[in-house]
């Protein structure tokens, strides 16, 4: 199975992670608030983006003007990706801020065909979305949704807090997901220390590492941190 590299020379991750994520998957990266689900969406974006692919990108936290901000905060700049349509950002937030939560956030995600043209889909975070008063029923909807586009050759990179989810509804998404990572967090002194557990991947035949330390650091982006296995 082909995949997407998201290498970079900065660091290890697209390495780590067997080289770069497959082709036709849902990833999904579970984590608490503080844990770096975004940072490390925005490292996969940028560096997805670098090897020409094309990507839409979900924010429920973030405006365009703060997710330029934001990338530009990394040292991931994606002006240009932007405005050449290789990148398109779709802002939530202002949504979910301003409108009344018994909207059905799933129903509109899925109509909203613009959204899946590009290559790779990073909703960030879905558990965001999927808390608005969704059911089960709505949830295995929306993961049957993704499946058929997985199997048109989409790749769709889904974050979730797992704690504002009902776990029923938390394994049906880890169950269909081809690649799963969890990431805890820690402190130690003054320094938060961040893991990437890698919980499931797809493909036996490439090696990928059973736990990835890193931190996030302002004009470096995403860092490899060998302290941050715990």
């Amino acid at each position: 199975m082909a995949g997407y590299s998201f290498l970079l020379d900065r660091d290890e991750l697209n390495q780590m992670l067997g080289g770069g994520f497959p082709k036709g998957s849902l990833i999904m990266i579970d984590g608490p608030s503080g844990s770096g689900k975004s940072a490390l969406c925005q490292r996969f974006a940028f560096g997805l983006l670098h090897h020409k692919a094309t990507v839409t990108y979900v924010s429920t936290q973030l405006t365009t003007k703060n997710f330029i901000r934001q990338m530009n905060s990394l040292d991931y700049p994606i002006g240009l990706q932007l405005l050449k349509g290789q990148l398109l950002f779709i802002p939530v937030f202002p949504l979910l801020k301003d409108s009344s939560p018994r909207l059905d956030f799933i129903k509109r995600l899925m109509g909203a065909v613009v959204l899946f043209e590009k290559e790779i889909i990073i909703i960030d975070a879905i558990s965001a979305l999927i808390r608005y008063g969704t059911d089960a029923e709505k949830s295995l909807e929306l993961i049957s949704f993704f499946k058929k586009l997985t199997g048109m050759q989409k790749t769709i990179i889904i974050t979730m807090d797992s704690t504002e989810m009902p776990p029923n509804v938390v394994n049906e998404f880890k169950d269909a997901a081809e690649v799963l990572l969890t990431l805890k967090m820690r402190q130690m002194g003054t320094e938060m220390l961040r893991t990437i557990m890698v919980n499931k991947y797809s493909r036996p035949e490439v090696q990928v590492a059973a736990m990835i330390g890193f931190k996030v650091e302002a004009k470096s982006g995403v860092m490899i941190n060998i302290s941050g296995v715990s």
